[in-house]
């Protein structure tokens, strides 16, 4: 079974929008309501095709900007339209599919015959349509709405004057159907520049118990460390350093290990059943049975769970301090652990130490995550940029001052410097690099990512943002992943040779070196 990742929040509300008007939902929508309005639709089609292929270029170049105010009221506008329609057709389906059933039963009824008599006599612009329960009235007046809101979006574009999928300065340097060998994803580096921090933890894990105990926070079997700090930052590449080193220690049965290690994604959105069959397959190794209610699965986790010293890793919590309900659904995810033995330890990342405090952490046990020190993070930055570089010494040179120049505007983030580091290595070409040194994009972490996208291959970007109709951190198995691509028509190959789930297997790995999809290894589960 291939290894799941999750979805990267990385390129924002502009992307967010191309996901949904990427996905076919709209012809289709549309193609099924002309045709219940015996409406030959392929003319109107076609221009609606063409409109909303527009509006997808240019999302992908919007998102935190002063076009957003005027953009995202027109967006909501056809997506407030689009579920109208799809209501009324779920309806025409639904009472379809009841008349069908009823004359059925009534075949050969005269009454019915009489009222089909009657009813066909009608003016059927005045009447409900039987079949839907709904008028065909208000089924066109959606389509309208529709069009209005795709008409009135084209129309403020116009006005923005607001650039396509391309660039006029030529970034687009790789051309949309010429595609590299898989081996351009990014290697793994390795951890640079956090050693420090991660013999800390660790040592925190493993302090006796009489100086852990008056560290905590409540009179619990365990205590609560965690690392906090801003998105990139990378928290959870340090608590997976940490995890690693337990779950080797764990396997080695080394003195002092753990009896169950385990790593759980929370994200934002998160569901305590779902967290504790996590945690149930964690501690087992096995399958979660569906149980009839919560209180059965979390006292079968409790069984597992009772009497071993634990580690759980909570990656990703996140935490509203307005929200009185977060505090108490937070208690209740790590509920489970009072059953286990003394000396269990919980690591969670988060990106605000009140989210750490939430959980139980006092603030002497909460390690902001510290920023890499300017040489550490440029041998980062060049080991993406330049590993396996085939350029001549005189070009590797010029190529390192401007690397230099690029690393120091991204502010020490691990995440932009993977990035924005593996998509030069793409095109290492002095020419290329100078283009891209003075881009204000590459100011922040969201700035470098959002530039990265727009290097992808067109294809590439049209799956990721089809990812975006699912929650940041679903976790996605990739083999169904790349079935859905090919199952939603996002696949193009006009080699014979080439099956479109090997092309989508390649766009999956471009888009995980690229950082926009992050890999969750099964292992971290045992």
């Amino acid at each position: 079974m291939a290894d799941p990742v999750s979805i990267s929040a990385a390129v924002g509300w502009g992307v967010t929008a191309v996901g949904w008007l990427a996905s076919p939902i709209i012809p289709r929508l549309l193609n099924k309501a002309f045709t219940v309005l015996d409406f030959n639709a392929t003319e109107k089609l076609k221009i609606i095709d063409m409109q909303v292929l527009q509006l997808q270029r240019v999302m992908e170049v919007v998102d935190e900007s002063t076009y957003r105010a005027r953009l995202e009221p027109l967006l909501d506008k056809l997506r407030s339209a689009l579920y109208e329609a799809e209501d009324i057709l779920d309806d025409v389906e639904y009472q379809r599919l009841k008349k069908q059933t009823r004359d059925a039963k009534s075949s050969g009824s005269k009454i019915d015959s009489l009222k089909k008599t009657l009813w066909s006599a009608m003016p059927r612009s005045l009447l409900k349509d039987k079949e839907s329960g709904m008028s065909k009235v208000e089924l066109k007046k959606s389509l309208e709405k529709i069009e209005s809101a795709i008409n009135d979006a084209c129309e403020v574009l116009k006005q923005l004057n607001l650039p396509g999928g391309r660039d006029d300065d030529g970034r687009r340097a790789v051309a949309t159907n010429s595609r590299r060998a898989v081996t351009t994803a990014a290697p793994p580096i390795g951890v640079i520049g956090r050693d420090k921090d991660r013999d800390k933890i660790i040592a925190m894990l493993h302090e006796k118990e009489d100086l852990c105990q008056a560290n905590t926070a409540s009179d619990t079997c365990y205590s609560v460390i965690g690392i906090h700090g801003m998105a990139g930052a990378g928290k959870s590449t340090l608590a997976q350093c940490v995890y690693d080193h337990e779950k080797k220690c764990k396997q080695e049965k080394l003195e002092g290990h753990f009896d169950i290690v385990m790593w759980i994604h929370v994200s934002q959105q998160f569901g305590l059943d779902s967290i504790f069959r996590e945690m149930f397959e964690g501690a087992t190794g096995k399958a979660c049975d569906n149980f009839n209610s919560r209180n059965v699965l979390k006292e079968k986790l409790e069984d597992e769970l009772r009497g071993k010293q634990i580690l759980l890793v909570l990656d990703d919590v996140w935490y509203n301090s307005r929200n009185s309900g977060d505090r108490e659904e937070l208690q209740m995810l790590i509920s489970p652990l009072n059953v286990g033995k003394a000396g269990s330890r919980i690591l969670v990342t988060s990106r605000t130490e009140a989210g750490l405090v939430a959980l139980g952490a006092v603030k002497e046990r909460c390690i902001p995550i510290s920023d890499l020190d300017d040489k550490v993070f440029l041998e980062m930055f060049m080991r993406y940029a330049l590993r396996d570089a085939r350029v001549s010494d005189h070009d590797r040179l010029i190529l390192e001052m401007i690397g230099a120049d690029i690393a120091r505007k991204l502010k020490r983030s691990p995440l932009a410097a993977r990035t924005v580091g593996s998509r030069l290595r793409e095109i290492q070409t002095v020419q290329f690099w100078r283009s891209q040194k003075d881009r204000d994009l590459m100011n922040d972490t969201m700035g470098a990512l959002w530039w990265s996208y727009q290097y992808l291959d067109e294809q590439v970007r049209r799956c990721f943002a089809y990812c975006s109709i699912f929650p940041r951190g679903y976790r996605l198995n990739r083999d169904e992943l790349v079935k859905l691509w090919v199952a939603e028509g996002f696949i193009k190959t006009s080699k014979a040779e080439e099956e479109m789930e090997d092309v989508a297997q390649y766009y999956f790995d471009v888009l995980l070196s690229s950082s926009f999809l992050q890999l969750e290894c099964l292992t971290r589960q045992y």
